[in-house]
């Protein structure tokens, strides 16, 4: 959601919006392994409302021949530094030629705090208590190299707004001869799995309203055990809200799908994809209610990705990834430090 929030701001400075995402080779050679394959990532972003187009295989240095060839006015990147592999401005050159702007970053998100929490196992982040040392320590660690901290890449807690939900919310109702589906889930770590299911749902009906129902932390922990959700209820909401295929979001939505619900949202379709569903606290079935009506459906994403296989592969990857977290940290702690030279040197 963190990416999401880049591009929604970066869609909201031009009229079409290009998104290169490089290929797994080039992220090996700049940054580490990563955690989706290519394939995986160019759907993920494909999914996000704010995209019009991506450009696959986009190199890690954006040049002005890059931004001619899609016929780009400006390249846009959020107030982080990025890096080359030999410590080098990654945007130097089109900032020379006034060709790039720069997009807030989100606070209390980075990539490295998820792979973190996915590591540790506890379940400090999705409660309110500070207390569990195993996270403070965590946060204190993962973010720091062998001197001190980065703003960047340092965690910081996300806080969420209103305004933060009325920005990536559609604000669409539904309208006459729209099918309102409905579909519930934690949707944890919001996934390339969870976009196939979604795409599947979509094309069940011509005009679908989908409406996702986000189960709160405790439940959601309850049924998945474990540290799970991995993302707490609030960045759930964001992440699922920047899916095109979603119109509406229930925060905290019941665990059993009751008339309630179905007759508040005036929902046709029910859809549940083909992991387990786990039995209510008392023993019932939560879809018994639309299987009555008889508006239940399985759909079939045809993809086997789970949040728990993308936990598995961060910690197949873990001392990969700490030494490129460490790497990172590194190189930006040496940016700063002449950047803080610079400025002695003028005074």
């Amino acid at each position: 959601y963190g990416h999401s929030n880049q591009l929604r701001q970066a869609r909201a400075m031009g009229d079409y919006l290009i998104v290169g995402v490089h290929t797994d080779e080039e992220i090996s050679k700049h940054k580490g392994p990563p955690v989706f394959t290519q394939e995986e990532r160019y759907k993920m972003v494909q999914a996000i409302k704010w995209v019009d187009e991506i450009a696959p295989g986009a190199p890690y240095v954006t040049t002005l021949e890059t931004l001619d060839k899609y016929s780009c006015d400006f390249c846009v990147h959020g107030d982080d530094i990025t890096l080359t592999i030999d410590g080098k401005d990654t945007y130097e050159e089109v900032k020379t030629a006034g060709r790039y702007r720069e997009c807030k970053r989100t606070q209390g998100v980075s990539t490295t705090d998820l792979v973190g929490r996915m590591l540790l196992m506890t379940k400090a982040h999705h409660s309110n208590i500070d207390e569990d040392l195993d996270y403070r320590k965590h946060t204190d660690n993962f973010g720091k190299g062998p001197k001190g901290h980065s703003p960047w890449t340092g965690v910081s807690q996300f806080l969420q707004t209103s305004q933060k939900i009325i920005q990536f919310a559609s604000g669409k109702e539904p309208e006459p001869g729209d099918t309102i589906i409905y579909v519930a889930g934690a949707f944890d770590l919001f996934h390339v799995g969870h976009v196939d299911f979604l795409a599947k749902v979509h094309q069940l009906a011509e005009k679908p309203y989908i409406i996702a129902g986000l189960h709160f932390d405790q439940e959601v922990n309850r049924y998945k055990g474990k540290n799970y959700p991995i993302m707490n209820i609030h960045e759930r909401t964001l992440s699922v809200l920047a899916c095109r295929y979603v119109s509406e979001v229930v925060i905290g939505a019941p665990y059993a799908v009751t008339a309630d619900l179905l007759d508040h949202f005036k929902v046709t379709v029910v859809c549940h994809g083909m992991t387990e569903v786990v039995p209510d606290k008392d023993g019932s079935d939560p879809y018994e209610e639309p299987k009555r009506r008889g508006i239940f459906q399985l759909v079939d994403s045809g993809s086997n990705l789970t949040t728990d296989l993308i936990v598995q592969r961060i910690i197949k990857n873990r001392l990969e990834f700490e030494a490129r977290n460490q790497k990172k940290e590194a190189k930006e702690l040496a940016v700063l430090e002449a950047m803080r030279r610079l400025e002695e040197e003028k005074h």
